[in-house]
C-alpha cells in the first residue's frame, strides 16, 4: 500500500459543517488545506446535517474513540404528516397523514424516547448488512430487516413549535443514535407520521459548533500558518477522561507500550484514564495500583 504524502500534524480542527457535503469530504478538505498526512473524524454527520464535526489529525486520531463515545447534543425539527424513504426531507414521501399532534401530546410521547431505548436504524444508514452498507442496498431497492440497537438518551425536549406541521426538539444522547429514527418513531407513536426537517449537531463531547471553523474559511486559509494556528492539541480529545501525571521513568515505559508509574489521582482501579508528562499526553489505558496499563500510546 502506498504511503500517503503530507506532513505529520497532530491535533484537532473543529469544523462547523455546512449542509450538502459528506463528513468524508470535510475530512479530505481539512487534510488538503493543512497538507496533513493523516486525518479522521469523530462521528459521521449526514450530508444534509450541519454542525460540529471534529477532525483529528495525526496522533489525535487515536483519541477519536473517546470523543465518539461521549454524549452529543442535536437540535432538529420533526415534520409531521409524512413518512419518507430516508426518514428526512431528502427522501421520497411514501405515506401521508392529515393528523397533527398537540404540544401536550408531543410532550407526553417524548417520555418513551428517554433513558435506555432501542431503535431500528433508518433503511438509508451506514450499518453493515452481510458486509454491505445498508444505504447501498436500499438504493438498489432492497427492503431491509434491520435489528434494533440500544441507545442512551440523556435528554429529549420540545423547545419550539413553529407551526402545526413542525416541532423543534433538542436531544442529548450517547453513541450510535439516529436522529432520523427518533423523528420517524415519534411520528408513528403520535399516529401522524414524521421525518427530520433539518438537523444540527450543537456539540459532541468537548467540541462545540459555536467554536467551529466554516468550510469556506478553511478553504480560503489553505496552506497558511493562520489555519494551522487554529488546531487544538490532541489532548483536547481526552477531555472526558481523568488525567494522571506520569513519572519520568513511567513515561518512558508507557511510550514503549509497557505499564508505567503514575502519580496518585482520583481514579478508581480499572478506570480508563490518560497519562501526561511535562504537559503532553503519553498514553491512554487502564489504571491499576499506581500504574497505567496502556491501550494507546502517543508519539507525536
Amino acid at each position: 500500500m502506498a504511503r500517503r504524502k503530507g506532513r505529520d500534524l497532530h491535533g484537532w480542527l473543529v469544523v462547523d459543517k455546512p449542509a450538502g457535503v459528506t463528513s468524508t469530504s470535510v475530512v479530505n478538505t481539512v487534510r488538503r488545506a493543512l497538507g496533513a498526512r493523516k486525518a479522521g473524524h469523530a462521528g459521521t454527520l449526514d450530508p444534509a446535517a450541519t454542525g460540529v464535526l471534529a477532525v483529528a489529525l495525526g496522533e489525535a486520531t487515536k483519541t477519536v474513540p473517546h470523543v465518539t463515545d461521549a454524549l452529543k447534543c442535536y437540535r432538529f425539527t420533526v415534520r409531521f404528516g409524512a413518512r419518507t424513504t430516508t426518514d428526512d426531507a431528502e427522501g421520497e414521501v411514501i405515506e401521508r397523514s392529515a393528523r397533527r399532534p398537540t404540544d401536550e401530546e408531543i410532550g407526553a410521547a417524548l417520555a418513551a424516547f428517554r433513558g435506555q431505548i432501542r431503535q431500528v436504524p433508518p433503511q438509508f444508514s451506514a450499518v453493515r448488512v452481510e458486509g454491505e452498507r445498508a444505504y447501498d442496498l436500499a438504493r438498489a431497492g432492497e427492503r431491509l430487516d434491520l435489528a434494533p440497537r440500544p441507545l442512551w438518551v440523556e435528554r429529549l425536549e420540545l423547545v419550539a413549535r413553529p407551526d402545526a406541521d413542525t416541532a423543534e426538539l433538542e436531544m442529548v444522547c450517547g453513541k450510535g443514535g439516529y436522529v432520523r429514527a427518533i423523528a420517524r418513531d415519534l411520528g408513528a407513536a403520535l399516529g401522524c407520521l414524521g421525518h427530520v426537517g433539518w438537523l444540527r449537531r450543537e456539540w459532541a463531547g468537548p467540541f462545540r459548533a459555536a467554536d467551529g471553523v466554516s468550510l469556506a474559511r478553511i478553504e480560503a486559509m489553505a496552506g497558511t500558518e493562520a489555519l494551522e494556528a487554529l488546531l487544538l492539541p490532541l489532548e483536547a480529545g481526552l477531555a472526558g477522561l481523568p488525567e494522571l501525571k506520569a513519572t519520568a521513568e513511567g513515561a518512558a515505559r508507557l511510550r514503549h507500550g509497557n505499564p508505567g508509574r503514575v502519580l496518585g489521582g482520583d481514579v478508581a482501579w480499572g478506570e480508563t484514564a490518560w497519562a501526561s508528562f511535562e504537559g503532553r499526553a503519553v498514553a491512554v489505558g487502564i489504571y491499576k495500583a499506581g500504574e497505567l496499563h496502556p491501550g494507546r500510546v502517543f508519539n507525536p
